[in-house]
């Protein structure tokens, strides 16, 4: 696994960060972000579904813990565990399904599920940058 550092200017640069990184998913991903609040893991994920091809408005799954989206290449389950307060809560929601099964996972706020995330999954930890606007992205693959 290797890390690479992105610095995004703006949204219009997220999202072809996204869009990129869409291309080459595949079925059982799992993309487990983690960042402050307001850094941009929804809008990630928003662009990310659309280099899927899915026109479906993506919004955070909040009080749903999971949303699935489907319509593009592979299916999307985007999850914000922020209100998970144990990992074995994830159990009751079937995450195993979801994380090996035949979509693409992105999780938000993926370090309160640390040990449940896959070996093998893109991390993706949001900062804020220096400039109004940026984002670093740092991303292991």
């Amino acid at each position: 696994m290797k890390e690479k550092i992105f610095r995004v200017k703006n949204q219009e640069e997220t999202e072809a960060l996204a869009q990129s990184l869409a291309q080459m998913a595949a079925p059982g991903m799992v993309i487990a972000m983690r960042g402050d609040l307001g850094t941009g893991k929804t809008t990630f994920t928003k662009a990310f579904a659309k280099g899927l091809g899915i026109e479906e408005t993506v919004t955070s799954p909040t009080f749903n813990i999971v949303k699935e989206y489907r319509g593009g290449r592979i299916p999307l389950y985007h999850f914000d565990v922020y209100r998970i307060d144990d990992p074995e809560e994830m159990y009751e929601l079937g995450y195993e399904e979801y994380f090996y099964g035949d979509g693409v996972c992105a999780v938000e706020w993926a370090e309160k599920i640390g040990e449940l995330i896959p070996e093998d999954a893109v991390r993706i930890h949001i900062s804020y940058g220096e400039k109004e606007g940026e984002r670093i992205y740092r991303c292991i693959f």
